[in-house]
């Protein structure tokens, strides 16, 4: 399959997607590339639908999980509409795929009651690091924001005068999203403890290490899921799961499904509808309780 590099330069340069959706894709296409390879087949505009669905069976009989398998068409055919685009194939074979059924499985979410506790009652230390770590948890919980965006704030980030944080998303999409009072006093109380801690650091990056470098995704993701072992035993414990908790609670208490799309940047509505269910769950278990008939 000679047109992959073209294809991800086009999702670089054009699509603008992050690294990480850069190398799903290779990773996809290649193993694709692989299994064309074995069957003899090295050019990609003789590609058949059949090849794909042969493709389809044996990654389920590698007991391939329904959603990973859903990825992998996802990204044939984006390869393939490339390849319509760029008139070197007239059709695409990744189309009428019939795909394995998707789990229903619902978004993992703190209770708000346990958050509260998190952020109310449960002891940070009273350093750098634990004015940083409460800063990182209070911040996802009150905007939301993914993890790659909170690791790329920087100090201009932040208009304190509006409460207004912008982070830059999904293919290099800006947006800006409220900060409640309280986390808006703990970003400006993170800010003065770091920059007694580090008078010289750099100007860019708005959260450090204990050694006063940018800080990095699997540090991030560590100091979250110490701090919520504190409060939750879900398996779970993740910058994502608070992103899941700040979608929900919201939604829970009355918030309209379309700004949240807006505040969680989603580009589309089906993304959101995902915490629905959730809402759903809790109206139900009210009518339960509520309802004298229930």
């Amino acid at each position: 399959m000679q047109y992959i590099h073209p294809f991800l330069n086009y999702l670089k340069f054009e699509k603008r997607c992050s690294n990480h959706t850069l190398v799903a894709y290779e990773a996809d296409l290649k193993q694709f590339a692989l299994y064309m390879e074995e069957m003899g087949v090295e050019d990609e505009r003789i590609i058949k639908t059949r090849f794909i669905r042969s493709w389809v069976v044996a990654l389920h009989y590698d007991n391939l999980k329904a959603r990973s398998i859903h990825r992998k068409i996802a990204s044939l055919r984006a390869y393939f509409k490339f390849l319509l685009r760029e008139d070197i194939m007239k059709a695409s074979p990744a189309e009428g795929i019939i795909l394995p059924k998707l789990p229903k499985n619902l978004p993992d979410f703190v209770k708000e009651k346990e958050m509260d506790f998190l952020l109310d009652q449960v002891p940070f230390k009273n350093d750098f690091a634990g004015v940083r770590d409460k800063t990182i948890i209070d911040l996802f919980y009150g905007t939301g924001i993914r993890l790659s965006e909170l690791v790329g704030l920087t100090d201009r980030s932040f208009d304190f005068s509006s409460g207004l944080v912008k982070v830059l998303g999904k293919r290099n999409k800006e947006r800006l999203v409220p900060m409640n009072q309280s986390t808006k006093h703990n970003v400006l109380n993170y800010m003065e403890v770091r920059n007694a801690a580090f008078p010289d650091r750099a100007a860019s990056p708005f959260f450090l290490t204990d050694k006063g470098e940018a800080v990095y995704s699997k540090l991030v993701y560590r100091i979250v899921n110490k701090h919520l072992r504190a409060v939750t035993t879900m398996a779970k414990k993740s910058p994502h799961i608070l992103r899941h908790t700040f979608a929900t609670i919201l939604l829970n208490r009355g918030a309209d499904i379309n700004a949240i799309k807006e505040l969680l940047g989603h580009a589309n509505l089906n993304a959101t509808q995902i915490y629905t269910h959730n809402t759903f769950e809790k109206l139900s278990s009210i009518y339960n309780q509520a309802h004298p008939r229930a």
